[in-house]
């Protein structure tokens, strides 16, 4: 549909998204987690060679499948709700105490991308996403005022860090989760790796008493963070209305 397109004359450059260089392993204010090369390469290689397999192996770990509900393949977000399916095969894997999940997103070479959905437009349900680009771009992140798209390309050796609903409710507003889409590409297969880090799925998550008490006024309620999971994977993406769901 003309209205799931994306319109590349209102996309903007990186220039309005903040840059934290940690190459220097002298300073004392960074932590360096160094992760050798090899091992990213090695996660590249197994996602090319999993989503490389005949459709009726994979198909073993599908969400209906699968024998482990800690494991499970994919195509596009909620496909019996969307209007348009999802440009994307993934492989989600979730950590067993239920605190974060890995995906394995692969996004083949597509013979129409500007008429295609590579991933809508939408927020994420969790408190951070890290993601791992690869070396193709098509991020896109909305800014924080007017229509415009910002394109996020990919920096050798970087990780892009991006806020998710639930840091929006527990900081009550003060951190906003950003909506971001995928556009499809039409001449290189493209991989990503996004970790998610959420709440438990028993925990509550609402505005920080810390905030309520000093006088600050609730924007959101107390929730239970499996029943926002639920209500976020019930419906098509949306931006970000599914985060309405928790506002009092």
């Amino acid at each position: 549909p003309l209205e799931e397109r994306m319109c590349m004359t209102n996309v903007q450059t990186r220039d309005s998204i903040p840059i934290v260089d940690m190459s220097n392993p002298d300073d004392p204010e960074i932590v360096n987690y160094d992760v050798p090369a090899e091992v990213l390469e090695n996660v590249k290689d197994a996602t090319y060679k999993f989503f490389g397999l005949p459709a009726e192996v994979r198909n073993k770990y599908s969400k209906e499948l699968s024998s482990s509900n800690n494991v499970r393949f994919g195509t596009s977000f909620t496909p019996q709700a969307e209007k348009a399916i999802e440009w994307k095969n993934y492989l989600s894997l979730i950590i067993v105490d239920g605190v974060d999940e890995a995906n394995l997103n692969y996004y083949p070479k597509c013979p129409n991308p500007e008429l295609t959905v590579g991933v809508d437009r939408h927020s994420d349900a969790s408190t951070l996403m890290i993601l791992l680009q690869g070396e193709i771009g098509g991020l896109f992140v909305r800014g924080n005022d007017g229509d415009n798209w910002i394109h996020v390309p990919p920096i050798k050796g970087s990780l892009v860090i991006n806020v998710g609903d639930a840091l929006q409710i527990i900081s009550n507003g003060k951190y906003r989760s950003v909506k971001h889409r995928m556009v499809a590409n039409g001449s290189k297969n493209r991989i990503s790796v996004p970790i998610f880090v959420n709440p438990r799925p028993i925990d509550m998550i609402g505005p920080f008493p810390e905030l309520i008490e000093n006088g600050e006024k609730p924007i959101y309620k107390q929730v239970l963070y499996s029943d926002y999971v639920k209500h976020f994977f019930c419906k098509a993406r949306d931006g970000k209305k599914t985060v309405v769901f928790a506002e009092l």
